[in-house]
């Protein structure tokens, strides 16, 4: 039975993608086999490489599942009414994540931020019907403390775990803010900081991605998810 994580950010662009790529390659770096599903793309037209792309170009082969694709760069439920699609469904979701079974992990990336909604139904209500952790991406700079407690207590009220925080994009140099958060957010949250991801490493090539990315979590964090 594969173990399933789910990934979702403090808000969109804060690195889901990359992180769920390093993810894929640290676990497959420790012998597992992995699953990668994103229930719906928004802002890619039918035929051209999207998010799960972005995975196998950096993390090497992976089992990928794409479930809806809208065409505009907005939430899957408003870009489903406006494409005259119909919205992805709770039941249909888990039936296509349960069913990556010959994976020993499968992770799911959300859009957006926790509560957006993937389609009738929110990243935390696909969390709680799987009974599957999940990660939180955050930012680096200012702002991230609040975006990032009010996440793990939406969690936390939902009656999910938080298996980490994983920060996105830490800069080449930062600057006090981001030095001052990455001591705070676990103070803030009551979740450890598991993993932090330099900025710019989604434009490396694959074997430089996979070989530096176990190294961006904390040791033999992965192995328990």
């Amino acid at each position: 039975m594969s173990s399933v994580l789910l990934i979702t950010g403090t808000s969109t662009d804060v690195g889901k993608t990359v992180v769920t790529a390093a993810l894929a390659a640290t676990a497959r770096a420790a012998g597992r086999s992995v699953a990668v599903c994103k229930p719906a793309q928004t802002g890619i037209a039918l035929g051209e490489p999207g998010d799960l792309a972005e995975v196998e170009r950096l993390a090497g082969p992976v089992k990928t599942v794409e479930l809806a694709r809208y065409p505009e760069p907005l939430a899957p439920d408003t870009a489903a009414r406006r494409s005259g699609q119909p919205l992805l469904t709770l039941t249909e979701t888990v039936v296509a994540v349960r069913a990556v079974d010959d994976a020993d992990l499968t992770l799911v990336e959300g859009a957006g931020g926790l509560l957006v909604r993937v389609g009738e139904f929110t990243l935390v209500d696909l969390a709680r019907e799987l009974d599957a952790p999940v990660v939180v991406v955050a930012a680096a700079g200012l702002g991230t403390l609040n975006h990032s407690e009010l996440t793990v207590r939406a969690l936390e009220s939902a009656g999910v775990r938080c298996a980490g925080l994983v920060i996105g994009a830490w800069p080449a140099e930062p600057d006090l803010a981001a030095e001052c958060n990455r001591t705070d957010l676990p103070r803030v949250t009551g979740v450890d900081v598991v993993g932090v991801i330099p900025a710019g490493v989604g434009a490396w090539d694959q074997e430089r991605f996979v070989a530096a990315a176990p190294g961006w979590f904390i040791p033999g964090w992965s192995a328990h998810n």
